[in-house]
C-alpha cells in the first residue's frame, strides 16, 4: 500500500513529533496548511492542523479535539478544500497588507515634522504650513486664489464650499482671469503639503477650461429630485503620507500645457473655493514669416 505523508509541525513542537514524519519531504497531491478546513462532500468540515493521505484513508490531526483521527478519502471534497485554502490565503494576504499599511502610518506619525524632510537631493521642505510645488530643482510655495460659484443666471453665490443648498439649476465654479500668476516648467511636478491641524487632505488636480476671462473648474447640476451631478476634469493624483501632517502628491500622467488648480474636497461638504492655481506654458514657437 502506497503511503504519502505530510506533517507541518507548529513552531517549537517539532521535537515532539514522530521521527518518520519529521523526515518526510514529499507533499501529497492536496497539501493543506495547518489550521485549515478539510471539507467533506456532505458540506461539513474538520478543522485540521495537518493530515496524511494513506491509500483510501485520510489521517488528520483535529484542532478541535487535539488528536489524530481517520476517515475514508472518498468522503473528502478536494475541490472545495482547495478553494477554501485559496480563499484563506487571500484573506491572510489582505490582512497582512492592512497591517503593513497601519505600521507605515504609525511610523510616519512618529517622525518629527521639521525641516529634515528632504524633497530632493540637498533640498528640504520648509517648516511653514502650506502647499509647495517641486518644479524641477525649484521648490515654490503655492498661493491660493478665490474661486467663484455662479448659477447659470449669473447670480454670484458667497458660499466657501460647494455644492450649495439644493436649488434646481446649474452651478459653475470658476477662477477669475485667463491665466494663473504662477507658471511652472515641469510637466511632471510633485507637490508637498504641510497641514496646520495634521489632517489628511483629500486633494484633486483639476484642469481648468479657459472661456472668456475666467477658468472653469467645475459644473454642478442640481435636479428637481435634489440629486446633484458634479463634473470636473481631474488628473490622476497619487498621495503618500511622509510624516504627521506632511503629504506628498505626484501626478499620474504628463501634464499638457494649460491651466490647473489643486483643490481640497471635504467629505459630505464639497470643494473648497480657495484653490491653489498654476499654469504650464507650451514651448515657444517661431512661425515662419510670410513672404
Amino acid at each position: 500500500m502506497l503511503s504519502v505523508i505530510l506533517w507541518i509541525p507548529p513552531v517549537g513542537l517539532a521535537a515532539q513529533q514522530p521521527q518518520a514524519m519529521q523526515e518526510q519531504s514529499t507533499a501529497p497531491p492536496h497539501a493543506l496548511p495547518a489550521g485549515k478546513k478539510l471539507i467533506l462532500k456532505d458540506g461539513t468540515y474538520h478543522l485540521v492542523r495537518s493530515y496524511e493521505l494513506r491509500g483510501d484513508r485520510v489521517r488528520y490531526y483535529s484542532v478541535e479535539r487535539s488528536e489524530w483521527e481517520e476517515l475514508p478519502a472518498e468522503l473528502v471534497d478536494w475541490q472545495a478544500t482547495e478553494k477554501a485554502e485559496a480563499e484563506e490565503k487571500l484573506r491572510r494576504e489582505e490582512a497582512l497588507g492592512k497591517i503593513r499599511d497601519l505600521e507605515k502610518r504609525q511610523l510616519a506619525a512618529e517622525i518629527d515634522v521639521d525641516s529634515s524632510i528632504e524633497v530632493a537631493p540637498g533640498m528640504f521642505l520648509p517648516e511653514a504650513d502650506g502647499l509647495y510645488v517641486l518644479d524641477g530643482s525649484v521648490l515654490t510655495l503655492l498661493s491660493q486664489s478665490r474661486a467663484e460659484a455662479k448659477l447659470d443666471k449669473g447670480r454670484l453665490l458667497t458660499q466657501i464650499l460647494v455644492p450649495v443648498p439644493v436649488v434646481p439649476g446649474r452651478l459653475k465654479v470658476q477662477v477669475p482671469g485667463k491665466k494663473a500668476a504662477l507658471r511652472i516648467r515641469s510637466t511632471a511636478p510633485e507637490f508637498f503639503m504641510r497641514t496646520a491641524d495634521a489632517r489628511e487632505p483629500q486633494m484633486e488636480l483639476v484642469r481648468a477650461k479657459v472661456k472668456g476671462g475666467v477658468r472653469h473648474l467645475e459644473s454642478i447640476s442640481t435636479y428637481i429630485t435634489g440629486e446633484q451631478a458634479e463634473q470636473r476634469d481631474t488628473v490622476p493624483l497619487q498621495s503618500w503620507q511622509l510624516a504627521k501632517g506632511v503629504f506628498r502628491f505626484t501626478v499620474g500622467q504628463t501634464l499638457e500645457p494649460g491651466e490647473y488648480a489643486l483643490v481640497e474636497v471635504l467629505p459630505d461638504t464639497g470643494m473648497n473655493l480657495y484653490v491653489w492655481d498654476f499654469g504650464i506654458d507650451g514651448p515657444g514657437r517661431n512661425p515662419a514669416k510670410k513672404k
